[in-house]
């Protein structure tokens, strides 16, 4: 069997994987990238960055069918349709242009690939299977950075061509009359909201009593608005308990909240209900004593298991599964791995919802502030009184400013509403370099832009609001 040997050995190159060996190579290590599937992983292949681009398809279909007309941009009639074929191949070309650049980047910065199923054979060695055989490679250092799966239920299997994880949603071919989401976290509202836009009748089925779980009560408010006004059907405190194939349709049967079983005619179902870590088929239990974390490999702040020579980062390193965590730890570790004096200290992960307005938190949201038992002040800015949501014709949200009434530093920020995704960003800057809230209301803001809901939600919690009526002080 041939041996090959390197410093520095990432299993998976997905958005921990890929950036943890391009940045080992730029430090000068030996490096090998080991991918099974396919590399920029399942966020730039089936993920994050596909899903995001039928997701601005299907809004571009919406806004014609509705809010430009009612700007005055008038259509002729029958004129707007949706071609889910043509969209898939944009969305195809988006998709090759990621994966092709990160080959690009990982071979211009020096690190070698093999494309291959990887499974330890003890500390510091790998049997990588690939299609011209077996290869035994040696590692200083291994990373992983296996990543996850959708999570399969009982009586929903993903081999029944009526049923879908998100994997398979978004590589339709057409879009279905009838939809039934069983999951209403962020993935289910997602991709069940983008099919709606486009023609599906959808019903969401969610175990919580509210979809979002874990989301500010008053981001539910406007999510649901929104759900009902596309006319999508919400079943909360409901079970998903199977189906059966009936009369040309699945008939899918549900457990409401008073306990009652319903039909619910469906000709696709997607589950999504969550992601499980890859960890069985790498060969964990060849490493003797490795100590796991519930289902994810438990690391320090250094990315290091308990194995020395072991290193795990992204969705099999623990919550929150998201990718830009994943590349995070994935530089930080390759920083490690090169001998730097570094470690992870961020305060908070930022998380972006992409449903219809979107949603975007960084640090504490309300609920979560008072029940780690600060004594806050709230701010709160809708963006109907934003110059610039209104002449965008989107104006519903707000941006609501979190802040510790004991040092007026800014605990949290969740935004709802118009480009959320990309206002969110300057509330994670100033929640991780734990700005206090005059830092943010005394920073000129450029108008007429979304941006200044940040800024006047801020002011609003100190009570300096000049657009918003300020609370009256007890």
């Amino acid at each position: 069997m041939e041996t090959r040997e390197y410093q520095a050995v990432v299993i998976g190159a997905g958005p921990g994987g890929y950036p943890a060996a391009i940045r080992l190579a730029q430090l000068g290590v030996k490096t090998l990238c080991i991918e099974k599937e396919y590399f920029g992983g399942v966020c730039l292949n089936v993920g994050c960055v596909p899903s995001k681009a039928l997701i601005a398809a299907s809004k571009k279909f919406k806004e014609l069918k509705g809010t430009v007309q009612e700007m005055g941009v008038v259509l002729p009639e029958g004129d707007v349709s949706f071609d889910m074929a043509k969209t898939q191949a944009w969305k195809s070309s988006i998709v090759e242009k990621n994966t092709s650049g990160v080959k690009m980047l990982l071979k211009g910065n020096g690190a070698d690939r093999l494309f291959g199923t990887a499974r330890f054979d003890g500390p510091g060695a790998l049997i990588v299977e690939t299609e011209d055989g077996p290869v035994r490679v040696k590692g200083e250092h291994i990373v992983i950075a296996t990543g996850s799966r959708p999570i399969e239920i009982p009586g929903f299997s993903y081999k029944d061509d009526r049923v879908m994880d998100s994997t398979k949603a978004l590589d339709l071919d057409h879009v279905p009359e009838r939809l039934v989401v069983i999951g209403g976290g962020y993935i289910g509202l997602e991709l069940g909201t983008m099919l709606a836009k486009v023609g599906s009748q959808v019903t969401v089925v969610e175990m919580a009593d509210q979809v979002l779980p874990g989301f500010d009560k008053d981001v539910i408010r406007v999510i649901s608005r929104r759900l009902k006004k596309m006319g999508v059907k919400v079943l909360t405190g409901a079970r998903a308990m199977g189906w059966e194939e009936g009369d040309g349709v699945a008939q899918v049967k549900i457990q409401n909240a008073k306990g009652e079983e319903q039909i619910i005619e469906a000709d696709k179902i997607l589950v999504t209900v969550g992601r499980f870590p890859n960890t069985e088929q790498v060969g964990l239990d060849t490493l003797e004593g490795l100590q796991m974390d519930g289902r994810f490999i438990q690391i320090d702040k250094q990315c290091k298991t308990n194995i020395p020579g072991v290193y795990a980062i992204g969705d099999v390193a623990g919550q929150p599964m998201l990718a830009h965590k994943a590349t995070h730890e994935g530089e930080v570790v390759a920083e490690v791995i090169a001998g730097h004096n570094v470690q992870l200290d961020h305060i908070q992960v930022p998380a972006v919802v992409f449903v219809d307005p979107e949603v975007a938190t960084a640090g504490l949201q309300e609920h979560e502030a008072k029940e780690a038992g600060y004594d806050i002040l709230v701010g709160k800015m809708p963006f109907a009184a934003n110059a610039r949501a209104l002449t965008t014709g989107d104006a519903d949200g707000f941006v609501k400013v979190v802040v510790n009434a004991a040092d007026n530093r800014i605990l949290g920020v969740t935004i709802c509403g118009p480009s959320a995704s990309d206002l969110i960003s300057e509330a994670s800057l100033a929640v991780e370099m734990q700005a206090e809230a005059l830092d943010v209301a005394l920073t000129i803001h450029p108008h007429p832009t979304l941006g200044e809901a940040v800024m006047e939600a801020t002011k609003h919690a100190i009570g300096e609001a000049v657009h918003v009526m300020n609370k009256k002080k007890k």
